[in-house]
């Protein structure tokens, strides 16, 4: 798989990034301030669905980015039956934003496997996440050094899996489709995203979860030693 791979681009959130752990830290901080009746465990036992949710509609264009960060607090709220003005969703929200890249644990061996490659080839973050945040997450946790090229939705005009954001980050990087893979979590915008766009692909599934037939998949990402 590597004989021609220069340049290996990587998801963040839930691919090097612990989003879901990083999540509950920040959710947990703001409800000891504001909201102390709401536990933790079970707003993000009803939240974790529907941000996922809202996500994928917002990936095709469905939702606005204001609309998600509104509704994924919104509908769950509602869920619980907890009583909420909009005013006070939109200070979560904000708040949220702002608590998030404060925690910065990783996924193990996240920083061993940037170590191991960094030598070897030109690496590179492609994501949909929240440009204002994304590049807090990367510096905060000590892995900005690794990449040479940062591209974001936001910058790119287009979400993955759409093939022009694969593109302008080949062109920010300065590299052709043949020599660069891309490594993510999701199967549908990281994964078929770039193999429809021409590039190659892994799949990094922590839950184990069915791969489809002809993708290849790790289980933790250590595993890239032996492909890259």
């Amino acid at each position: 798989m590597n004989d021609t791979i220069t340049d290996v681009f990587f998801d963040l959130d839930h691919t090097l990034w612990d989003f879901d752990s990083n999540s509950v830290l920040a959710f947990d901080k703001i409800f000891k301030q504001h909201h102390p009746t709401i536990e933790t465990k079970d707003f993000i036992t009803v939240y974790a669905p529907i941000n996922q949710a809202c996500w994928k509609l917002y990936q095709v264009d469905k939702i606005t980015h204001e609309e998600l960060r509104y509704n994924r607090l919104k509908l769950s709220f509602d869920a619980m039956n907890y009583s909420i003005s909009d005013e006070q969703i939109h200070k979560i929200a904000h708040d949220y934003i702002e608590f998030l890249p404060d925690n910065n644990q990783l996924f193990d061996g996240a920083l061993e496997i940037l170590d191991y490659l960094y030598p070897k080839y030109n690496l590179h973050i492609i994501t949909n996440g929240f440009a204002e945040v994304q590049h807090k997450k990367i510096t905060n946790s000590g892995m900005a050094n690794y990449f040479k090229t940062i591209t974001n939705s936001e910058m790119a005009g287009v979400k993955k899996p759409h093939a022009s954001i694969f593109e302008f980050a080949l062109s920010l990087a300065k590299t052709q489709k043949q020599n660069a893979i891309m490594i993510g979590d999701c199967i549908e915008a990281d994964v078929n995203g770039a193999m429809a766009f021409g590039m190659k692909a892994i799949w990094f599934d922590q839950h184990e979860t069915h791969a489809p037939d002809g993708v290849v998949t790790i289980k933790h990402l250590s595993e890239l030693k032996e492909l890259l």
